[in-house]
């Protein structure tokens, strides 16, 4: 018997609500009294610092409306948005495999085979983690793993408004821009669509045998 992973699409949630849930729910798969998550959300603007986020990547001319957290993933500054598809998988790596680097690059995979569902050829740049379409970054990654239990997650641009990106240093990283779904495509694109392809493609990455 293979098990499915649970989805849930929360819609529009503010982002101080949104990571105070995951981290009760993180517990309480810790504890086993909750099933493996794949969660959906989309949050109002906001730029988020990792543990090991440069401060200097928050630039001054960054729009001061946008709030700014620092929260306990990995990796550098990213943004938030509207348009933007977030995934917060909260599940129990002891399920599956105990290694972050497999963990790390299936959610990339899950997301570049999204992508060439809509004629998109994305990839991955060795070194740098995320997913990137030529020189720019569509998807961005950063997670916590705590007694292999997984929070936060992943945002790939669909219809973002990129100017967001402005005002930091996506991810730390100088030399590469920023793309979405919408840019590439020339037009909006349907986000509950996006969403129901990834929650295929995670479902068939991420088996529970039982």
């Amino acid at each position: 018997m293979i098990s499915k992973i649970k989805v849930q699409d929360m819609g529009h949630v503010d982002y101080k609500s949104s990571w105070d849930f995951q981290k009760e729910y993180h517990k309480k798969v810790l504890l086993g009294i909750e099933p493996d998550t794949l969660f959906f959300v989309e949050h109002e603007p906001v730029y988020t610092l990792g543990k090991n986020a440069d401060p200097n990547h928050l630039l001054q001319s960054a729009d001061k409306d946008v709030k700014v957290f620092n929260i306990e993933r990995g990796g550098d500054i990213t943004f938030h948005g509207p348009g933007q598809i977030v995934g917060y998988p909260i599940l129990d790596l002891n399920r599956y495999k105990k290694n972050i680097s497999w963990y790390m690059r299936t959610l990339e995979q899950i997301l570049i085979r999204t992508l060439a569902t809509y004629d998109i050829v994305a990839e991955i740049k060795e070194g740098l983690t995320g997913v990137w379409v030529g020189e720019e970054k569509i998807g961005a990654q950063g997670v916590r793993i705590s007694r292999w239990v997984t929070m936060h997650g992943f945002a790939l641009n669909v219809n973002t408004k990129l100017s967001y990106f402005d005002g930091i240093i996506p991810c730390g990283i100088f030399e590469h821009g920023v793309t979405s779904m919408e840019k590439i495509l020339g037009e909006k694109q349907n986000l509950i669509s996006i969403k129901d392809r990834i929650a295929q493609l995670f479902n068939e990455a991420f088996k529970i045998k039982g």
